[in-house]
């Protein structure tokens, strides 16, 4: 348990001695450090309820406190400041050197999948897949780190019009293969595609079929055949999505993004027949297509019906995610919640969906699903990102423009295996850390040059202030690593913004953002470049002094690089 809930929850228990029944009591931080580091405000709610004056009831709270709390002082109409007794505050930063989870609070533990990444199979990953993809993992990461039980799910888009697109261009290139031809008898080999092969087809095929109706004909009665599963094109689909989910997942690795599950539409079509029937009560015809009616008497806008088979009798994307929800709720993990990390444009079709759910007794009311959308990231314009033809910029592209910005930062090393390791880190820190700095929701603008700066709030300059106290750690070669007495201001500023780690955690937790943890990290390893100027840490004489400031740093070390795995940022070995 966390010092700030331990500390609340004794607080809760004093006023409750001195005769005043509250649920809840806030230990908040103080911005007036003279008068005290914490303060506690529960007086002034009370004062109403028992009809005293706030400043009687705290004093009761003062005269009962113990000798955790040292500065006890009463402000203004009842406020109580606090600041915390420098043995007691050490003994819990000692706790905490190896033992980061006792800096934090646990969650009741629960069954939490998240499905996030959303890359489309045969097309390449874009800088629209990236922010699902470090939003899904870092909070999967800290929703685990806090208790919960957690598993990713990649959410393949692997059924569409671009299996339509991809087998027309193969059909088109490649017209004598067995698959075109209506007299073969045979067993249909397995599809021989190379990535290179797939970077190509589907933009030749989407841009002719745009000037072409004719081929734009065929595209669709092609990704018909494969939605209803008719050989050989369902076949050959397969084929082309298994082949492009090993591109997909190198970029994915490459990002430290690790699913436990690779499923998508076509891993939900075995459960559609289930799910229709569980659907069936509760769908009505409409202009020929089957619905669900989801809106309520108290909806502030229109919520159209939910279309779940197409009026040809096609299913469509909400019948893959209905039957993509009965899976898992069926599934031997059975989830107590299901978020979806994507992008804000979605959210009236989520709420479609969810609703369709729960009305139907797939999901049953206690099982949680919702939607966290997040903002875009734009250029310098202010406008998405775009290639300087105006194409949607490839994720590769982007990582080959930051790592190459980087690299002329580095010009101190030698071409070689160490200098490609640590541009790769540091390229997914940059892109990690400016992708999670913004609140979740906001719109953010992507300055290449910015945030590949070594200076300011930067994955860079984090990663670089981790890599100099792992050398000093190294030089010292201390294994003291026991605190006993603060030196300094600077010092004492470290071990309470420590404190504070359970309740930014809890925060980034209930908000579903990590601008928390990134504006954290920042403070935290700015404090300690602090310090680090202020204090002589290699060359202290005083050997008491010196393993103070090593057992200190190993505290700042072992906790920002918890910090740095939630958000799946890797530390080099130098820099």
């Amino acid at each position: 348990m966390s010092f700030i809930k331990e500390t609340e929850e004794y607080l809760r228990d004093t006023f409750k001695k001195c005769g005043y029944e509250i649920e809840d009591v806030t230990l908040e931080s103080s911005s007036r450090r003279d008068l005290g580091e914490f303060q506690i405000n529960s007086a002034m709610s009370l004062a109403k309820k028992y009809g005293k004056n706030p400043r009687e009831i705290a004093q009761n709270i003062v005269d009962s406190l113990d000798d955790r709390f040292t500065n006890i002082n009463i402000a203004g109409p009842g406020f109580i400041n606090v600041s915390i007794n420098e043995k007691y505050l050490l003994n819990r930063m000692n706790e905490a050197i190896n033992n980061f989870d006792s800096l934090i609070d646990k969650n009741e533990p629960k069954n939490v999948l998240i499905d996030y990444g959303g890359a489309n199979a045969a097309k390449a990953l874009h800088v629209g897949h990236m922010r699902s993809a470090n939003i899904g993992e870092a909070l999967k990461r800290l929703a685990s780190s806090l208790g919960d039980n957690v598993v990713g799910d990649v959410h393949l888009g692997d059924l569409g019009r671009q299996s339509g697109m991809v087998i027309s261009e193969i059909k088109k290139r490649k017209p004598n293969l067995c698959y075109f031809d209506a007299n073969y008898k045979g067993k249909y080999p397995k599809l021989e595609i190379t990535p290179e092969e797939l970077a190509i087809y589907y933009p030749e095929a989407s841009k002719d079929a745009k000037e072409n109706p004719e081929r734009m004909e065929e595209v669709r009665e092609i990704t018909a055949k494969v939605d209803l599963c008719e050989e050989p094109y369902f076949s050959m689909w397969k084929d082309i999505v298994e082949v492009s989910s090993n591109e997909i997942k190198k970029t994915y690795d490459y990002l430290n993004c690790n699913f436990e599950l690779w499923e998508g539409e076509l891993s939900s079509l075995k459960y559609i027949d289930k799910t229709i029937k569980i659907l069936e009560p509760f769908m009505y015809e409409s202009e020929g297509a089957k619905v669900i009616d989801v809106a309520r008497d108290d909806d502030k806008i229109e919520i159209p019906p939910l279309i779940v088979i197409k009026n040809d009798g096609a299913t469509i994307y909400a019948t893959r995610d209905l039957a993509t929800i009965y899976n898992r709720m069926n599934s031997k993990f059975k989830p107590n919640e299901i978020w979806y990390v994507v992008d804000a444009r979605q959210g009236l079709y989520f709420e479609q969906v969810f609703r369709a759910s729960y009305k139907s007794n797939l999901v049953s009311p206690d099982v949680i699903l919702k939607h966290y959308s997040f903002g875009t990231m734009n250029g310098k314009d202010g406008k998405p990102f775009k290639t300087r033809d105006g194409g949607v910029l490839q994720l590769n592209d982007l990582l080959s423009m930051i790592r190459d910005e980087l690299s002329k930062k580095m010009d101190k090393y030698e071409s070689g295996k160490e200098k490609e390791e640590i541009l790769d880190k540091l390229t997914v820190a940059t892109v990690k850390y400016a992708d999670l700095l913004p609140y979740r929701t906001t719109d953010y603008i992507f300055d290449i040059e910015k945030f590949c700066s070594f200076e300011g709030k930067t994955g860079p300059y984090i990663l670089y202030t981790m890599v100099r106290i792992k050398s000093i750690l190294d030089k010292a070669n201390i294994n003291n690593e026991k605190i006993s007495m603060i030196y300094s201001d600077t010092e004492k500023n470290i071990y309470l913004k420590l404190l504070e780690l359970s309740r930014i955690m809890k925060q980034a937790y209930s908000e579903k953002t990590l601008s928390y943890v990134c504006e954290y990290l920042f403070e935290l390893c700015s404090l300690f470049n602090k310090f680090y100027g202020e204090t002589n840490i290699i060359n202290e004489n005083d050997y008491t002094k010196k393993c103070n400031y090593i057992a200190l740093l190993k505290l700042i070390y072992n906790s920002c690089s918890k910090l740095l795995y939630i958000l799946a940022i890797k530390i080099p070995n130098k820099m």
